[in-house]
């Protein structure tokens, strides 16, 4: 690795050690389906969107609901206290691809039709509510 890439590198995991996130990966779902789910929290506040995610009768709801605990878990940890109602709010959320399972169908004729068994990976950032003031 070269001294460039390296210096950046240790930057980005200096910048993440302030932020407090959560990470769930290799999720058995389309991307698309996750996507629709990630856009309804996107920018709420924590208890709010929790609220939302409870009541969503989606399937992708209840990972993203269990992701945004172990987040507000994590920001507990950094900070060493409880969040308070109105505090935290969802900074960032985003839905990337994972590998793709890919699978045959038999088809008439001796063909054979392919399956594409999509995964996705989640990662979703809080923030406290006084920080995104001060930055805008």
């Amino acid at each position: 690795m070269g001294v460039r890439k390296r210096q950046s590198a240790e930057a980005r995991k200096e910048a993440l050690k302030t932020q407090s996130f959560a990470k769930l990966t290799n999720i058995p779902s389309s991307p698309r389906k996750m996507r629709l789910v990630a856009d309804l929290v996107r920018g709420k506040e924590v208890f709010r969107a929790l609220g939302i995610l409870k009541f969503s009768n989606k399937e992708a709801a209840a990972k993203i609901e269990k992701l945004l605990r172990s987040a507000i878990a994590n920001w507990e940890a950094k900070n060493e206290r409880k969040a308070e109602s109105g505090e935290l709010y969802i900074s960032t959320i985003f839905v990337d691809c994972a590998p793709m399972l890919k699978r045959l169908r038999t088809a008439p004729q001796g063909r054979g039709y392919r399956i594409r068994k999509r995964s996705n990976h989640v990662t979703l950032f809080v923030d406290t509510i006084d920080n995104a003031k001060t930055e805008a």
